[in-house]
This record gives C-alpha cells, structure tokens and sequence, in this order.
C-alpha cells in the first residue's frame, strides 16, 4: 500500500441510510461531507504485515492458516485497537494524518456517486457462484471497481469505522460532518462479508461490534483528510 492508493472522493451532500430500510437505518437524512481520501482496496495481510513485524505485534491466529494466508487477501482478526495502531504507524510512514472512516465517509464513497442505488453497482443482489467465499475472503480487487474507483465495497470482509455505534444516532446526527455518538460499548461497521448467508451487503446496512473483538470476517480500510 501505498499514498497513491487512497482515492480522492468529491465533498458533497447525500441522503444517508434508507428510508425502507432496518430501524438502525433510519430516518433517512441529508449529510454534507467534506472532501476526504479512502484506501481503493481493504488493507491486505501483506500491508499490514510491515506494521505487524515494524512494532513487533503479534499476528492473528488465522495469518498461516491457507484460507486467510495470500498476502493479497485481505487482513482479518484485528481489532479496532488494532486498526488504529495501524493507522497511527501509517501516518507516520506517510508524513500524512491516517485514520478510519467514519460511518458517513463509508457510506458516500461505497455509492461510488450513484446516491440512489442500494449497491455500489445497482439495485440488485449479483450472483454468487457456489464455490465463491466459501471458506474465507478473496484477495482485494478482483472484482470491478464502483463510480470512485474502490473495490471490494459492501463484501469480502466487514470493514471498521471510526464512530461509536448507536442504532438511534440517525434521528440526531447533525447534517454536516457527522462522527457519531461521543461514547458507546460497540463501534460501528459496515459492508459485507465471506462468512453470512447473504455475504453482499446494501451500502446503507449498518453493523457492529465491541472495537475488542477480532473476527475471522472483519477487516478495515484507511482513511485520510484531502486537504493534507
């Protein structure tokens, strides 16, 4: 990974979550957001295994495991402490402040500029052959990229963000800018992943989980401000 792999996404407003959708989606709301750069791929074990070795972390059980191991795949069982620590050491090899997105940001670059589709791609749910995410992830970008040029948006693994998690945030999230609830017990997730039934998820799904938790489905990617 390098700086040239985080994407430029336009600032502008949207409509976050989904009218018809779960409760935690809901109200639907207008968001403005600042311009901000996302990672094109989810962080892969080869990515992260020169911050692993760089401050000698420990890896995660599944590292060696063959259906975890391709260096392209991407980094599962870190936790949200994990994801920061990374993010800080990043930030530090690029001279650029590094972080994770938050729900808003996740949420305007999965739609890729196509505010009204429930996919990155469009309104329906594409087919999975039988073989596909069977026993684990796929290595990053194998598929086609959304409008921003990102990969691997709403499946593969469920990715980390920045905010706390509250199934009420929406009905008092400012309009502009929003980080999410000041405190909670969950951090908020979103996207797809390997290991459910239905492994693609819409962009407005929402998830969670205790930010100590490190699950064979749950990776992350980067973040960063457009301005630095």
């Amino acid at each position: 990974m390098t700086p040239d792999d985080l994407v430029a996404i336009p600032g502008g407003e949207f409509l976050m979550g989904q009218a018809d959708g779960r409760d935690e989606e809901r109200p639907a709301h207008g968001v403005r957001l600042a311009a901000f750069r996302i990672s094109r791929y989810q962080v892969t074990n080869e990515a992260y295994d020169h911050f692993r070795k760089a401050t000698a972390r420990e890896k995660s059980e599944y590292r060696d495991r063959p259906e975890f191991a391709d260096a392209r795949m991407p980094v599962v069982a870190v936790n949200w402490f994990d994801c920061v620590a990374y993010c800080h050491w990043l930030s530090e090899q690029w001279k650029v402040t590094v972080r994770l997105p938050t729900e808003a940001e996740w949420e305007f670059a999965a739609r890729g500029g196509f505010a009204g589709r429930l996919y990155p791609w469009g309104d329906e749910l594409p087919a999975i052959g039988a073989e596909r995410w069977r026993h684990g992830p796929e290595a990053v970008g194998l598929g086609e990229p959304n409008g921003y040029g990102l990969f691997d948006v709403c499946q593969n693994v469920h990715e980390w963000c920045s905010d706390w998690y509250d199934p009420g945030y929406y009905a008092v999230s400012p309009a502009a800018h929003p980080q999410g609830p000041e405190h909670g017990k969950r951090r908020a997730s979103r996207g797809g992943a390997w290991r459910h039934h239905i492994k693609v998820s819409r962009c407005a799904a929402r998830s969670s989980i205790p930010p100590e938790f490190r699950y064979a489905d749950y990776g992350f990617r980067v973040a960063a401000s457009l301005t630095e």
